[in-house]
């Protein structure tokens, strides 16, 4: 089964926010890669086939950050 690409776009305001959104990620089992990146706002996360775009999405809305936008995207 082919990987899935999810990007989204978070708020976060400083080291520490994007610092809570990867140790969620980190825990998060099926993730492969997870990229942040403070100045776009931009989030994106390589999972395998198990984990969904909305499993991801409540996973970060744990941290309390705000989740503007979030899409599958394709490679």
């Amino acid at each position: 089964m082919p990987d899935h690409h999810y990007e989204l776009e978070v708020k976060m305001s400083c080291s520490g926010c994007s610092g809570a959104v990867e140790r969620v990620l980190k825990k998060l089992e099926g993730v492969k890669e997870y990229k942040t990146d403070l100045e776009t706002q931009k989030v994106t996360v390589t999972t395998d086939e198990t984990v969904d775009l909305e499993k991801v999405k409540t996973v970060i809305g744990k941290t309390g950050k705000e989740i503007v936008s979030a899409k599958e995207v394709v490679v």
